[in-house]
């Protein structure tokens, strides 16, 4: 077996008179040795970090899984966290570990009368077989387990380790048992931090309340013979397909309805609200209050919402030649979320018919002292790499696992520098990298549970339900005229009208004279082949109104009410910005390019490329939450609490995590 190892230079430590007396040298007392100078500790520079290597074979695993953004926070945060735990049990710095040795809510995992040298040797050991362990078991249901385990076996091999070692007793033996221990005692915490994990993660009391829809036929009729306007609705496909990928059959259950209940690393589970509904408690964590609701004196608050997302729709169309720049001179930098909940405040920070929100830019790039060179693209190219980079499918590693990509990608900058808080002195890349990946897998789990809990209480609509529903109900804008009611849509000239006789969407029979039409992507019966065709924006009818997403998935099975890509983003961001000690990305700017017509999956495009460029981390956070309103997911009300509350959990989770390393 071959182990990595790494050797210092040693001094003699033997006295020299000893040594001249067994040489047969004199007796007389030998002058005492001139101690030789302490060296720090070289610094480690092995790159990648074996955490990084595992960090990667676990966000192929999620790849390769179906898609349960809940459920792979969740693995990222434990097997992060056992991975530091290996780490800080063999280090010098006094850094404590987690759950091992400890007890976390009702769980004890023991540590203690061992004999292993603390040494990045055996660190690496403990770490690899606690990582391997821990993604062996979570993934051993995952559609892709073959693909999964050749990637974490080869990891194995080139470790040169053992994978079927699974000894451990860590008292008696050395680091791999200490690793098979750490990952025993996360497999045993997981199955009783209230994931539900024994049994697939299934629901336990969650029915929804409103009835299906099917967005292949027209309107929302389920929706309005229920007369259920506000109520989260199970999506019915042809062929339904996952965000990974996977094809699912039957109809996709609302994903982690009840995730409030599960344990969290930084939040106080005293904190959290408890609400009621047959029979079964919902812990809510954050409480963000009801959303607007269709039918009640918040309707018109309601309606701006949806209706922003349709109008938005309307920009996904390179052929209507609108040019904006979307450099850091004109994009990031936006003044503070709004105050309220209302129109005027919302109108305020979004650019309601314009897109965008209501960004202020930077006249200076910090790490250059040059301005920001502006960046001219189409605004439907700018706006469909946005929804779909952020999209998170198919074959992603779901929202939280975005962010470590994007963090990894960060550390691998040659600006870059590994200094805890930006501060100090530089950092080992293993050390850096499990102290990093804990602290943004706190965050992210954390994220999970304050979002999801909202989800699961809310049970709030999707915009591809709303849109249509009021659609169904007619037009609220003016009283004298035809189908009108009044929470129906509101009329926007350009935007959202009603159909004409003579109109081109009136019908042979003027049948759908009257109607609501909106000046909107076209969907996805106007693309035959997605590496040729897109599909334009047009009027059309209202009933028919479809998401920028594919005709296999539509929106995600769960409810719309917080964003969980806008609470990731916000929590990432802020942790981001602490952990590094600078808002800003690495020479200032962010860089991801999509090249002309070999970036867009949903269909073709862009026209030309178009580089993201965000100045700090907020910026990618905010511009991720846009990107969700574009691509027909979630309205503005979604988005805004999301932020709001991930902004909160990145600095706690930060500080949660600094606590258990000892500086």
């Amino acid at each position: 077996m071959k182990y990595f190892k790494h050797y210092a230079a040693g001094v003699p430590t033997i006295a020299m008179g000893i040594l001249l007396a067994a040489c047969g040298g004199s007796s007389s007392p030998a002058p005492a040795p001139t101690p030789m100078p302490t060296q720090a500790p070289a610094l480690d520079t092995k790159s990648p970090s074996v955490a990084r290597q595992w960090n990667e074979v676990l966000l192929e695993g999620i790849r390769n899984d179906f898609a349960r953004p809940t459920v792979h926070a969740r693995n990222l945060f434990h097997i992060s966290a056992a991975m530091y735990d290996a780490w800080a049990a063999l280090s010098e710095t006094g850094a404590t570990p987690f759950l091992l040795g400890n007890t976390v809510g009702s769980y004890q995992c023991e540590f203690s009368g061992h004999s292993i040298e603390k040494s990045q040797s055996n660190q690496e050991i403990a770490i690899a077989h606690a990582a391997y362990r821990l993604i062996e078991h979570r993934f051993f249901r995952s559609p892709g387990v073959d693909h999964i385990m050749a990637e974490a076996d080869e990891l194995m091999v080139v470790l040169g380790l053992d994978k079927n070692n699974i000894d451990s007793d860590y008292v008696n033996n050395g680091a791999v048992s200490l690793g098979n221990h750490i990952a025993d005692c996360y497999i045993f915490y997981g199955l009783q931090d209230g994931a539900n994990e024994q049994f697939n993660y299934a629901n336990q009391a969650y029915e929804y309340r409103n009835g299906i829809i099917e967005p292949q036929q027209p309107g929302n009729p389920n929706a309005l013979a229920n007369a259920d306007y506000n109520s989260w609705q199970p999506i019915v496909l042809e062929e339904y397909i996952d965000q990974a990928g996977n094809l699912i059959s039957g109809t996709p259950p609302f994903l982690s309805p009840e995730w409030g209940h599960v344990a969290p690393f930084s939040l106080d589970p005293s904190s959290a609200q408890s609400y009621w509904r047959d029979g079964f408690e919902y812990k809510v964590y954050f409480d963000p209050g009801t959303p607007p609701l269709l039918g009640t004196d918040s309707r018109e608050f309601y309606q701006w919402n949806f209706s922003l997302v349709a109008k938005w729709s309307s920009h996904l169309d390179p052929a209507d030649r609108v040019m904006v720049d979307v450099s850091p001179k004109s994009l990031g930098n936006n003044p503070a979320l709004p105050a309220e909940d209302s129109v005027d405040a919302y109108e305020a920070f979004y650019q309601t018919l314009a897109g965008g929100d209501a960004s202020q830019g930077y006249d200076i790039n910090p790490a250059t002292g040059e301005p920001y060179q502006t960046q001219m693209v189409p605004r439907a190219d700018y706006a469909r790499v946005l929804a779909e980079f952020w999209a998170d499918g198919p074959d992603s590693e779901t929202p939280p696992g975005h962010w470590f990509v994007l963090m990894n990608d960060v550390f691998d900058h040659p600006a870059f520098e590994h200094r805890w808080r930006g501060e100090g002195d530089l950092l080992g890349r293993l050390e850096w990298d499990v102290k990093s990946y804990f602290a943004l897998g706190g965050a992210m789990h954390d994220a999970a549970i304050a979002a999801w809990g909202i989800k699961g209480w809310y049970d709030y609509v999707r915009p591809v339900s709303a849109i249509r529903l009021m659609a169904d109900l007619g037009q609220s804008t003016d009283p004298m005229a035809p189908n009108y009611h009044a929470d129906g849509i509101p009329l926007e000239p350009g935007f959202i009208e009603l159909v004409q006789a003579g109109d081109s969407l009136a019908g042979a029979a003027d049948e759908h004279v009257g109607k609501i039409k909106i000046k909107a992507w076209r969907g996805p019966d106007y693309i035959e082949d997605v590496t040729s065709d897109y599909a334009g924006v047009d009027w059309i009818l209202a009933e028919n109104w479809w998401p920028y997403q594919r005709p296999t998935f539509v929106s995600p099975p769960f409810a719309g009410y917080i964003s969980g890509h806008s609470t990731y983003s916000r929590a990432a961001a802020e942790l981001m910005t602490l952990l590094t000690g600078d808002a800003y990305f690495p020479g200032g700017m962010s860089d991801y390019r999509a090249q002309q017509n070999d970036f867009l999956v949903f269909e073709q495009g862009p026209s030309q490329d178009v580089i993201l460029q965000w100045a700090t981390y907020r910026d990618a956070s905010d511009q991720c939450s846009l990107s969700r309103i574009w691509g027909g997911i979630h309205p503005p009300v979604d988005d805004i609490p999301g932020r709001k509350i991930g902004e909160q959990i990145g600095p706690q989770a930060f500080t949660k995590a600094e606590s258990y390393f000892g500086i």
